[in-house]
């Protein structure tokens, strides 16, 4: 067979099983690229906050006679991710999906939470012997979970807001301006949320203030670094989706 041939019985082969799709399976197809990045996203939120209980120290920075303490929570590592997909959803479905994201991940989030509560105050099976460091580690902490879940929803939700308003007022321009300020804004109320409600009294004096500004700054610059890779995903992402409206209309 030419290629030619080839080419139309893969058309009429794929268009044989779209004939016989569900209503379901259409939307499915539809709408996979979103499913599959809000996937991503609260799997970063989840794995997140569970290492985000562990305060992390990597020395110190010395001026002069003055040491500054570089200190953070583990989910230094991943949670810039978080935010790079949320800028993702945000600048290619809109604010309105994004939202949905945001929510679909908090109430997940919270879901976790309550279920690491259910089994920490379950009682042990006779000879497991790791209550104790299970309750150390995952346990449920007050302080930590609403320190976490506060700083994610309002963080994401100001970022997304942030980011949509300036693409409504710049008409689409200044992609990398409007992400950087809106990452600024989010990982701000997101970081002086998470730390004070989480370690304010735990974490004193210059320790919490370094927590604080290098937790924001690291978040930041990690975002500022990964730019490129955003805005390519953003624009392969959106071609993709004006390509796949085009294909269906």
């Amino acid at each position: 067979m030419n290629t030619t041939g080839e080419a139309v019985a893969m058309r009429e082969r794929a268009d044989d099983e779209r004939r016989y799709l569900t209503p379901g399976a259409r939307a499915a197809a539809a709408g996979s690229r979103y499913a599959v990045i809000s996937a991503i996203f609260v799997g970063v939120l989840l794995i997140s906050n569970v290492v985000a209980v562990k305060p992390i120290a990597f020395g110190a920075i010395q001026l002069g006679g003055f040491a500054l303490p570089l200190v953070f929570d583990g989910g230094v590592f991943l949670f810039p991710l978080a935010y790079i997909l949320g800028d993702v959803i945000a600048e290619v479905y809109g604010l309105r999906a994004s939202r949905r994201a945001i929510f679909t991940a908090f109430a997940l989030a919270l879901l976790a939470s309550l279920t690491i509560l259910a089994v920490q105050l379950s009682p042990p099976a006779d000879g497991w012997e790791n209550q104790e460091a299970f309750a150390a580690v995952l346990g449920f902490v007050p302080r930590i979970v609403a320190a976490s879940l506060a700083a994610f929803l309002v963080g994401q939700l100001l970022n997304a807001w942030v980011l949509d308003r300036l693409r409504r007022r710049t008409e689409g321009r200044f992609l990398r301006t409007r992400l950087i300020v809106s990452t600024l804004a989010g990982q701000l109320v997101d970081t002086l949320l998470f730390c004070t409600i989480a370690f304010a009294g735990i974490i004193t004096g210059i320790d919490f203030v370094m927590y604080v500004v290098l937790g924001y700054v690291v978040k930041v610059l990690a975002e500022v670094v990964l730019l490129p890779v955003t805005t390519r995903v953003i624009r392969v992402i959106r071609s993709a989706e004006e390509r796949a409206i085009r294909a269906n209309s």
